[in-house]
């Protein structure tokens, strides 16, 4: 199907995408760019001699590697791992999904263009949709940009090959798009009932970092280990995908549910707005 066709059936897809193209080819050049120092430094220096010649670094750089435990940051997958769940890499997911998710909505509101786009045949629900068909696709080239990074540098560097299956490289992959979906869902949500779009991009930056904290804070202090299942990094392990070679089905169930929860969320907002407000 040519660019002209899609562009036809989905203009709106087309046109969030075209609009920020500037925006999601440095997001993907910077996501290959630091995927690749992470690759570089993990093959370059044995993961112990990080740590002070230690496997088992304290609770709190669980966090940072990306593993409920089973995986130690001071390994190849824990170190492989810690470049998925890096603030950085954070950073890069959080303003795709901020940006796009905004445009979802609020930024109509906010220019008072949405009453404009409203008179042409475009239903709300076909609005919501094909701009959250945009925001996945945006969401699924970083995740794959990352992926395919890492897994060819561990198909050329012998002792990461020999720790790290492939397969697990693409099922943190796999993860990475679930955990987009789960934080996709709520900003739109926001999305749909704001009039302002610094809201939505407030909304995505407290959503990473809050659950961030979350997952930090119950991983090194024990009375606060309930906290972790109401954060998505609990769920968001791509240490252990990278060590077991496996998707974590149930994990990645979780991150959908919630996604999707904030998806229907958002339609049924925005069928209720009343968008003149």
């Amino acid at each position: 199907m040519s660019r002209a066709t899609v562009s036809r059936r989905l203009p709106l897809v087309w046109l969030a995408l075209h609009r920020r193209r500037r925006m999601l080819l440095s997001l993907v050049l910077g996501m290959v760019v630091f995927e690749a120092l992470i690759v570089v430094i993990t093959a370059a220096v044995p993961p112990t001699d990080l740590f002070g010649g230690t496997a088992n670094p304290p609770d709190a750089f669980k966090a940072f590697s990306g593993s409920n435990g089973d995986v130690s940051i001071a390994s190849y997958p824990g170190l492989l791992g810690a470049g998925l769940t890096h603030p950085f890499w954070i950073a890069l997911q959080l303003t795709a999904i901020g940006a796009l998710g905004a445009a979802a909505v609020a930024a109509d509101v906010e220019s008072g263009t949405i009453e404009l786009l409203m008179t042409r045949p475009v239903s709300r629900r076909r609005l919501l949709a094909e701009r959250t068909a945009a925001l996945a696709a945006a969401s699924v080239l970083l995740n794959a940009a990352a992926t395919a990074t890492v897994a060819l540098g561990v198909a050329l560097s012998p002792d990461l090959r020999a720790a790290v299956p492939v397969g697990g490289v693409f099922a943190a992959g796999v993860l990475g798009c679930g955990f987009a979906l789960c934080l996709t869902g709520p900003v739109l949500a926001v999305s749909a009932v704001s009039r302002r779009r610094a809201h939505v991009i407030g909304a995505a930056v407290t959503l990473g970092a809050v659950g961030f904290a979350l997952n930090f804070v119950a991983l090194a202090w024990t009375p606060a280990a309930p906290l972790r299942y109401l954060s998505p990094f609990h769920y968001y392990t791509p240490a252990d995908a990278l060590a077991h070679g496996t998707v974590p089905w149930s994990s990645l169930a979780v991150l959908c549910t919630a996604g999707l929860t904030g998806l229907a969320a958002a339609f049924a907002l925005l069928d209720r707005r009343d968008l003149a407000i």
